[in-house]
């Protein structure tokens, strides 16, 4: 029951926070200088003053900034992210349509970082002083200091110009059958640089992060008890510290997602992956703002949802704070 409150009380909070974010990212892109229905007349092929005036009366930019902003909270409440005015459809689908392809390239860097991360965390605490722990050190400081499209780069030159081992852009070849088991072999291939230039950085963060946090637990009191009890030193990493060692490693996954998400759109953009990036990059490009704003308002949406799982995982995880709760 105390934790069905938590639930409904953050998800409140989420919900006014989200609530907010749609107020923002309007009133941001409403003063942004410009005219809209300058841009729609410009794709519509021509710019007359009946021809503008007639646009703002069915855009209802002829209407006051607090009348917009409420008929577009109101539209996005109910599920209406307006017209593209440049694909001239929804867009909910175009973002729908682009969202499997960055799903696929956030989730996979993600989970590759926190596992391959965490793993590397954990052998090298084990022996502090060894080569091991300082390769992850020296990993670390590269991960912390390359920005993520000069990996993005560097991986380009090696596995594509020189050794032309890896393809360059897309999501598959262009004549690849889709649904088919060698287009998802083809979208793996593909998958392979994007990941690995995302994952880079992040992958260093929760190593470093992951080796500080067991060496502090493997120096606890509970630890030498246990091994005073003659446990082995594998049910003692796995069992008992790694629980954890692990949580600090949830929180700040969840709190970057949303910067692991954003590195999507520079990653996207250099290996022209059909995501969300790459259609945003496109419609800041084209001054498409429905598509901007829907953008950013889902983008924001997953952010603030994956944060709310990433508190209730916490949770979850550590009992200390459900006792806390509790009393």
């Amino acid at each position: 029951m105390q934790f069905l409150t938590v639930v409904i009380r953050r998800s409140l909070y989420a919900f006014l926070l989200l609530l907010a974010v749609i107020v923002f990212n309007y009133t941001l892109l409403f003063l942004v200088p410009g005219d809209i229905a300058e841009t729609i007349a410009g794709e519509s092929g021509g710019a007359s003053a009946e021809l503008m005036a007639e646009i703002r009366r069915s855009y209802g930019l002829d209407q006051p900034f607090y009348v917009q902003l409420f008929g577009y909270v109101g539209r996005v409440l109910q599920g209406d992210l307006g017209s593209s005015y440049y694909f001239n459809v929804p867009v909910l689908d175009l973002i729908l349509g682009r969202l499997g392809p960055t799903l696929l390239l956030v989730v996979t860097s993600l989970l590759l970082a926190i596992f391959t991360g965490t793993l590397f965390g954990v052998i090298a605490s084990q022996r502090p002083n060894g080569i091991f722990s300082h390769f992850i050190t020296i990993l670390a400081l590269i991960g912390f200091s390359a920005p993520v499209f000069w990996t993005a780069f560097l991986l380009i030159i090696l596995f594509v110009s020189m050794l032309q081992i890896l393809p360059l852009s897309g999501l598959a070849e262009p004549l690849t059958e889709s649904g088919t088991w060698q287009w998802y072999l083809d979208v793996a291939y593909h998958l392979i640089l994007p990941v690995v230039s995302l994952s880079s950085i992040y992958l260093a963060q929760y190593s470093r992060l992951a080796r500080a946090s067991m060496m502090d637990i493997l120096g606890s009191d509970y630890i030498r008890t246990a091994r005073a009890k003659g446990l082995g030193q594998r049910v003692i990493i796995y069992k008992h510290a790694l629980r954890n060692a692990v949580i600090p490693v949830i929180t700040i996954a969840g709190l970057q997602f949303s910067h692991i998400f954003s590195g999507a759109v520079v990653i996207e953009t250099v290996f022209s992956w059909p995501g969300l990036g790459t259609l945003a990059f496109e419609s800041i490009l084209r001054g498409d703002t429905p598509t901007i704003m829907g953008i950013l308002f889902f983008s924001a949406f997953v952010v603030i949802i994956f944060n709310l799982l990433t508190d209730l995982a916490y949770r979850i995880v550590d009992p200390r704070i459900r006792l806390s709760n509790t009393a």
